[in-house]
């Protein structure tokens, strides 16, 4: 167990920092800044290539979302989710941390939402609570049921990860405005810390909805997939 939770330890940070760090670094720099596009292959290759890297070892979960719903879709043991959660929020807070102190090594710093997800005043593009919570149950359960079918027997190859993590991009292209894109509970914690709005009083939606859509996603798919 100690490889597993390692290895999902520091796939979840190597996820917050390069998601979240191109957001904070790179989205805004005047001229070439990456924006939205930029930020959205940031973290479906991050995604993808520890797939790769873990996958083997721990499942490459990264997102206790996606631990519950495996487990609900009998794909994981229900009694390693606890040790996954811990092992997945400590590398996402590991990673908000070490992107803050290399944030703030510029004079013009300021934290500001520290790519955090909101909704009303701390939404990009000033969504509602309802629109967010659907936005976030809607898209997690699609992308734990594409995880599902692309690593199922009847599909599953080498090429699952690539599946995967382009889907993370198509997702974050569509709903960055939204609430600047959980899916995540472990993404959205560990940089919640760290920002200057109120985006831990808004913590428990992006809790909540990737859990609810995992649960669903794995409901449907064990209707509609898993029939042999």
């Amino acid at each position: 167990m100690f490889k597993k939770l390692s290895a999902e330890f520091i796939g979840t940070f190597w996820l917050v920092f390069c998601g979240c760090g191109s957001g904070v670094l790179a989205a805004t720099l005047p001229e070439i800044g990456i924006g939205l596009v930029g930020v959205s292959l940031a973290a479906g290759l991050a995604l993808m290539a520890m797939i790769y890297a873990i996958g083997g070892i721990s499942g490459g979960h990264m997102n206790p979302a996606v631990s519950v719903g495996l487990a609900v879709a009998g794909k994981f043991p229900a009694a390693d989710i606890p040790a996954y959660v811990a092992a997945q929020v400590a590398g996402a807070t590991a990673a908000g941390a070490v992107l803050y102190l290399i944030a703030s090594g510029t004079a013009s710093f300021h934290a500001g939402g520290f790519a955090s997800n909101g909704y009303g005043d701390l939404s990009p593009g000033g969504y509602s609570l309802t629109a967010g919570f659907v936005a976030e149950v809607v898209l997690m359960a699609l992308f734990l049921f594409i995880i599902l079918g692309s690593t199922h027997r009847r599909a599953a190859t080498d090429f699952a990860p690539v599946v995967i993590g382009l889907s993370l991009t198509v997702i974050l292209l569509v709903s960055i405005p939204i609430t600047n894109t959980s899916l995540n509970p472990a993404r959205s914690t560990g940089v919640a810390f760290f920002a200057e709005t109120a985006a831990l009083s808004q913590l428990w939606l992006f809790w909540l909805a990737p859990i609810l859509g995992a649960v669903i996603g794995a409901l449907i798919w064990k209707v509609v997939g898993e029939n042999d």
